[in-house]
């Protein structure tokens, strides 16, 4: 199942257009997409009776972050070796946690405003929390997820080394979090551990990987991360950036205004974010 955020409501997208979940529910779920995550498994129940014949068509302009309002919004950094090694950076022995406030968040088609010249991209799947997941083990990890969906953990790079290794400020600019289309659920995926991933610039590709590169995969960050503190419906995990970024390039390279981002990922689809 794909669950979208459509112009503020919950809409179950298929192949045709999307269905309104409150209106196709009777309103027992929604309008709130974050509604059917707080309740995520008896959503699950409902949708498989919600009926697709009729559906409106979609206006990517009009989708919204597929968790646009989460209580906790974690990032991981280093979680690719690869990266890590671009960067000069050891491997951590446990996933390297921070935060992307809340407020950065944004649609997959939005437009973001640069607040300056040292701003990096990163493409990174997107884990959406279904399930409160509490001292939860490995191999319980995925029974808590909604569903993974596309986001680019933007950062302004001299902020966030200017910060005493406190990435959250130099992540957290209006618009640096770019998620969607839309959350597509595990079931939906042939493999959903092996997902191509990649990143271009005004069609250019700079970063190209898959997700079964990952150092600490989906089920391993929920049973670190929820073996310190729960993890809550609706919450959002961004689990980390393959090679390819910016900064690491010689000489460094940063975006502009007028370039746009393109991210894709294999069973999600792609996100445009164009840069002002």
């Amino acid at each position: 199942m794909k669950l979208a955020d459509l112009a503020g409501r919950a809409t179950v997208v298929t192949g045709d257009g999307g269905v309104d979940v409150f209106k196709a529910t009777g309103g027992a779920f929604g309008p709130d997409i974050h509604d059917c995550y707080e309740r995520w498994t008896e959503f699950r129940g409902a949708s498989a009776a919600i009926d697709t014949s009729e559906v409106t068509p979609i206006d990517e302009a009009l989708l919204g972050s597929p968790a646009p309002r989460p209580r906790q919004s974690f990032g991981i950094g280093l979680n690719y070796k690869a990266h890590a090694e671009e960067s000069g950076a050891k491997l951590p022995p446990i996933p390297a946690t921070f935060t992307k406030f809340p407020s950065c968040l944004t649609g997959p088609f939005a437009d973001v405003a640069l607040p300056s010249e040292n701003v990096d991209w990163e493409v990174e799947l997107v884990v959406v929390i279904g399930v409160r997941a509490e001292h939860v083990s490995r191999s319980d990890g995925w029974d808590h997820v909604a569903g993974l969906t596309i986001g680019q953990d933007l950062s302004e790079r001299v902020v966030q080394r200017a910060a005493g290794a406190q990435f959250c400020l130099g992540k957290s600019y209006p618009g640096f979090g770019p998620m969607g289309p839309w959350l597509v659920t595990p079931d939906d995926f042939e493999n959903r551990d092996d997902l191509a991933l990649s990143c271009s610039i005004d069609g250019e590709i700079v970063q190209d990987s898959r997700t079964n590169e990952l150092i600490f995969d989906v089920p391993h960050l929920i049973e670190q991360l929820s073996g310190v503190l729960p993890l809550l419906p609706g919450d959002i995990i961004f689990t980390g950036t393959p090679s390819g970024v910016g900064f690491t390039r010689q000489p460094p390279r940063f975006l502009k205004p007028g370039e746009v981002v393109e991210s894709t990922i294999e069973g999600i689809g792609r996100m445009r974010t164009r840069l002002t």
